[in-house]
């Protein structure tokens, strides 16, 4: 149930009439007619921009398509229209639709705000994709944690959705990996490891090496790299992957599919999408302009096989293959996108660092060529993280070498606080992350606010339990809400009756952000009216000899634990019952 979508179709409905009464012009389009709350709640419950929106093609005066709307109206659930300014409309909506949004609620527990939005759409979303080369670090923490997020988010509003990840496994660090992994393994045997400048220091290559050792004994050792470079690649990757599979499960997250960089190559799939684009007439042979500003040292003008790009929204044509007949980094992207776009998937969304900016519009153009369009890629950039402590730089991870890694996140915070505080702000914003903030027990910590939140909740069921109270949902569904009547219960019945719509725009935006702000919001409705009880007993959840005007309080306190559970299960965080 969206209440706004709902009472957005009465509106329509009531221009639909004044159509057919010759009131307005036949033929206007409504697509951008919307019924939201207003900014300023002493307005109203809802507005329409409908006047303002539809005055210039229907060649009228806002106010005099406002005053005629305002006449048709007549829903029961509207008590008053009010024109406002040049033709705003605000709505007055009786009590009886917020008491009702509580048994809603209720009655539709953890589907309620449920969408089909996205029904019969499939969607990928490609997120992490690490290097297969070490531990994952904290900027691939936010990565990690928005992307199962977004998906999270998407299935709840419909959306049939895989989780994916994208093994670089073709390129040169994975060889870098192998001479790495060498070391430790010469290591293992008893050598000195070389840890040369250009190799992976970190310790955590030294379960590899032993494991090495296991396997093949010293066989390996003093033979030339071309006897052992690829089989010690494929079994330090491997081991990194499992590696990474572990980073992930600490964080609760979970893929679906491990796509592989390498499985691209040799096997005619980077071919066959670069010849999809030669029959679109978007392959050539050229020479790119010098790259603007001081040119590095090793530049030459030299002719490549070039995709045209600019046919698609880029700002220059992007080279596919270099001029030795080796595929630059571009085309087993372009392969990849290819074969998600052949797996039917009706919508792409691939989660990157902010370091991969200068991707986007290549791989948006590519996509577009490949699917004519019909398949939309939506790059999210993921900003950098900061990582302090009692405000000091958090300091770098011995085990990985050279940063903070994902696991020292996790083992200093915990799963839930680093992924509700990991949505704290939007993808493309800075976040800093203070260890000592995220587990402080304040106002100023949005995961303790929502989660005291959480524990209230049921902290008042149990009581009522206590005080001989049903409190199970079919109860309090069928109590008598009408003494929900305070304009504070209300407001808080208001909040919930938002969260639909909440989870409709932040699934469309592709921001589940917009989650965990929303329950910070209703988190902090809740507290409010906690304690305004302190101060007026009629408000107070529970009624000493009333258990009637009880329910229905605790109905309200329900549904509110109702929105706070769904939006933490979309975050990925469990909420609790009870505060330590």
């Amino acid at each position: 149930m969206n209440l706004f979508t709902d009472l957005r179709g009465v509106v329509v409905d009531a221009l639909d009439q004044m159509t057919q009464a010759n009131e307005l012009p036949a033929g206007l389009d409504y697509a951008n007619v919307t019924v939201e709350p207003p900014r300023d709640p002493a307005h109203g419950d809802m507005a329409t921009n409908a006047a303002m929106v539809l005055a210039k093609p229907a060649g009228m005066k806002p106010r005099d398509i406002a005053d005629r709307l305002a006449a048709r109206l007549t829903d029961p659930r509207i008590e008053k229209a009010e024109v406002a300014g040049p033709g705003f409309l605000n709505l007055r909506l009786s009590p009886s639709v917020w008491q009702g949004v509580v048994r809603t609620a209720l009655g539709s527990g953890g589907d309620f705000g449920r969408s089909a939005i996205g029904r019969d759409q499939k969607v990928n979303v490609e997120f992490v994709s690490a290097n297969p080369t070490g531990p994952m670090h904290v900027g691939h923490v936010r990565g990690a944690v928005f992307g199962d997020a977004l998906a999270n988010l998407l299935a709840f509003s419909g959306h049939e959705v895989t989780r994916e990840y994208y093994i670089n496994d073709g390129g040169a660090q994975v060889d870098v990996l192998a001479r790495s992994a060498y070391e430790r393994y010469r290591e293992a045997n008893g050598l000195e490891p070389e840890i040369r400048e250009g190799l992976y220091p970190g310790d955590y290559l030294i379960p590899v090496g032993e494991a090495l050792k296991a396997k093949y004994g010293d066989s390996l050792l003093d033979r030339p790299e071309e006897d052992w470079l690829e089989d010690v690649r494929e079994f330090a990757t491997q081991a990194m992957m499992e590696m990474i599979r572990q980073d992930l499960a600490s964080l609760g997250v979970s893929m679906d599919v491990y796509s592989s960089e390498k499985a691209l190559y040799g096997t005619g799939k980077i071919e066959a999408a670069i010849e999809r684009l030669n029959s679109l007439g978007l392959i050539y042979r050229g020479v790119l302009e010098p790259p603007k500003g001081k040119l590095p040292e090793d530049w030459e003008a030299r002719e490549q096989m070039l995709f045209r790009s600019t046919a698609h929204g880029d700002d220059v044509d992007r080279p596919i293959q270099k001029s030795d007949g080796a595929w630059t980094y571009f085309a087993p992207d372009i392969a990849y996108h290819w074969d998600k776009i052949g797996r039917g998937f009706d919508q792409l969304i691939d989660v990157f660092g902010a370091d991969h900016g200068g991707y986007v519009k290549r791989m948006n153009a590519a996509v577009k060529a490949l699917s004519n369009g019909r398949v939309p890629l939506d790059v999210k950039l993921i900003q950098l993280v900061k990582l302090f402590k009692n405000g000091e730089p958090f300091k770098m991870s011995k085990r990985a070498g050279t940063f903070v890694t994902l696991r020292d996140v996790v083992e200093e915070a915990g799963a839930d606080v680093t992924r509700f505080i990991m949505l704290t702000r939007k993808n493309d914003a800075a976040l800093d992350f203070d260890f000592a903030k995220v587990l402080e027990q304040s106002k100023d910590n949005p995961v303790w606010y929502v989660q005291y939140a959480s524990a209230r909740v049921h902290s008042v069921l149990r009581r009522a339990t206590e005080a001989g109270i049903d409190v199970s949902d079919a109860a309090l569904q069928a109590a008598d809400l009408t003494s929900l009547s305070h304009q504070a219960e209300l407001d808080l019945a208001r909040k919930v009756a938002e969260w639909p719509r909440l989870v409709e725009h932040a699934a469309r935006a592709h921001e589940p952000h917009r989650v965990a702000f929303f329950l910070y919001d209703i988190a902090s409705d809740l507290h409010s009216l906690w304690n305004r009880g302190n101060d007026d007993a009629s408000l107070r959840f529970l009624q000493d000899g009333d258990s009637a005007t009880s329910q229905a309080k605790i109905a309200l306190v329900r549904a509110v634990g109702v929105v706070i559970s769904s939006g933490l299960a979309i975050l990925g965080v469990t909420p609790v019952e009870e505060m330590r």
